[in-house]
């Protein structure tokens, strides 16, 4: 971190002190004039671990039962973060039940006692504009039983930070966290007594947010999908809460939304959940079609790629490919080194993933769901195709950004009589070893088979005089990669005839079966599945095809397809258990 970025922060911080306390000296007036409904969904499996006193975030799991959530000493500064975010008072909701009210009243009354002054980390603008719009949504739950002193000091903390937003989004994280503070303040002005004016400097920096951050194609720079539907679901919430009130949303908001929503569909496979890459998960259950239906968006995807991402759908299969270079630079802090790695899924179940984002899990684990072993795609033994560099500041905490990445990848649609499919190139392994990947994949037309193809070969002299020299250092062994194709934990796996093919049957009853052209090695071999709603990670398998690239070219073809005896419909009834463990 340089001396400027540090200088910078420290400001931030300070200025965040001082009007945290001069918002708490206000005395704004009490009460809703009007009371949203609850729109933000959370987990019930995670609610239930909560009451259970399993507390788990950023990474840190702390087993406190009948503690408050106040009294756990937080294991990282981002652990404290989520905590002050009151993104969990969605997970208490979501059970709703006697115990989970009790708790949600206890520590928001708790929060209210140790922080409303302006003290404690909570007071910034990222974690303020979260809280406002979970305090808004679950006033009702809140309040109910509660006792008038408890009213006034809910209702009076809620003016005071709603003052405080109105000073201090400016200096929100570009992003999710800006969008959400725009939002809760909007929140805010239309729900609060004496909060009305507000809102229209924060619909039309909401506007600007919309223009300056949404792309023309309806994509974010993080390329990150879930993050692309959080922001999706608040302008959607932001524009209803104004349509209520007798406003409109501007121009631009609404055009916004226009945008995302055919991108969204184009994330989204056969299953319901979005595509796992780039920091990104599923996405909360529910979440994406609330937010279809409050858009009032029916636009379906056009062909070719939507925020880098290809789509491939016959049949009951969808397949979504990485088809574009890694974002950029400061985007790139949740970035996966991710370039041409697909997920595959058959009509509500997914067969072939990507580890996921790790950093529910801790760092550890963050970064080695970032690298290109955790995704579903070739690598380089002990390399990535994009490299991490030095940690930066971004958003108050130190990240590493992606440096190395690939600067020039290409893609080729391909469609015909018999299915549609790509031809797609990256060169993330040219200045390390000569190498292009060339990926070829195509999906018969009544998605029951797959034929993929994955290359490394040189393309110019200077690539074939890279390769020599890694081939000197490798002593003429050749050099070494992988072919991984990681498994949901739902798939049950076994390798078959003799070794030379895997057979993999989903719950559904389908059965695929994946072969070789026997141009390399097939094992079966463990992996991880990362899942933010779980307390650990989940064991899962992967197909490994392993190899040497011993010439400018070498070639490993592959097919998956469905046993001849899988029928085309199915009815798939049974349901994933969606309990944490």
């Amino acid at each position: 971190m340089s001396q400027s970025e540090d200088w910078r922060t420290k400001t931030v911080r300070r200025m965040n002190k001082y009007h945290a306390w001069r918002a708490s000296r206000a005395k704004p007036a009490m009460g809703f004039k009007s009371q949203m409904e609850p729109k933000s969904i959370g987990s019930f499996a995670r609610g239930r671990q909560l009451i259970a006193g399993n507390f788990l975030f950023a990474g840190d799991l702390v087993e406190a039962p009948d503690a408050s959530i106040w009294d756990i000493e937080a294991p990282s500064a981002r652990y404290a973060e989520e905590i002050h975010g009151f993104a969990w008072l969605d997970d208490l909701a979501a059970v709703g039940d006697f115990n989970a009210r009790r708790r949600a009243q206890a520590w928001t009354n708790d929060w209210i006692a140790k922080f409303a002054g302006g003290r404690g980390s909570g007071w910034t603008p990222d974690l303020t504009g979260r809280r406002l719009i979970r305090w808004i949504h679950h006033a009702l739950f809140f309040l109910s039983g509660q006792d008038t002193a408890a009213s006034n000091a809910f209702f009076t903390s809620l003016g005071q930070q709603t003052i405080f937003l109105a000073r201090r989004w400016e200096t929100a994280s570009p992003g999710l966290a800006r969008f959400e503070a725009l939002t809760g303040l909007i929140y805010a002005g239309l729900s609060l007594v004496g909060m009305e004016d507000h809102v229209a400097t924060a619909t039309k920096a909401l506007a600007n947010e919309c223009i300056t951050c949404i792309d023309d194609e309806g994509g974010l720079p993080t390329r990150n999908p879930e993050e692309l539907l959080e922001v999706f679901t608040l302008l959607t919430w932001a524009a209803e809460a104004l349509a209520e009130a007798g406003m409109v949303a501007p121009e631009a908001h609404l055009a916004a939304i226009d945008r995302i929503a055919p991108t969204l569909r184009a994330l989204r496979h056969a299953d319901g959940g979005l595509a796992r890459f780039h920091g990104g998960g599923r996405g909360l259950e529910g979440r994406l079609d609330h937010a279809f239906a409050a858009s009032g968006n029916r636009t379906p995807p056009g062909q070719g790629l939507h925020m880098g991402y290809l789509r491939l759908s016959a049949g009951r299969t969808s397949i979504i490919v990485d088809a574009a270079p890694p974002p950029a630079r400061d985007a790139s802090f949740n970035a996966h080194a991710s370039t041409l790695a697909f997920e595959l899924t058959s009509g509500r179940r997914p067969l072939i993933v990507n580890c996921g984002s790790g950093s529910n899990f801790g760092e550890k684990w963050r970064r080695a769901g970032r690298a290109t072993p955790s995704h579903s795609t070739l690598g380089i033994d002990g390399y990535s195709s994009s490299r991490l560099g030095p940690k930066k500041m971004v958003g108050g905490h130190l990240r590493s950004l992606l440096t190395d990445v690939p600067n020039d990848v290409r893609l080729e649609l391909r469609n015909d009589e018999d299915g549609g499919g790509f031809v797609a190139g990256h060169n993330g392994y040219g200045s390390t070893h000569g190498l292009t990947h060339i990926r070829q994949l195509e999906l018969s037309k009544d998605g029951r088979g797959i034929a993929g193809e994955d290359t490394l070969a040189t393309i110019t002299s200077e690539d074939e005089q890279q390769f020599d020299k890694m081939m000197d250092l490798l002593k003429l062994q050749g050099i070494p990669f992988q072919i991984r194709f990681h498994l949901h934990p739902d798939v049950d796996a076994a390798l078959d005839m003799g070794g030379t093919a895997v057979s993999m049957a989903l719950k559904s009853g389908e059965i695929w079966v994946f072969r070789h052209d026997g141009r390399a090695k097939l094992s079966l071999e463990r992996s991880v599945y990362l899942e933010k709603t779980r307390l650990k990670p989940r064991a899962t398998k992967q197909v490994v095809l392993s190899a040497a690239a011993m010439d400018y070219a070498t070639r490993v073809r592959w097919t998956l397809a469905k046993a001849q005896d899988t029928p085309t419909a199915l009815r798939d009834l049974e349901m994933t258990d969606a309990t944490l463990s």
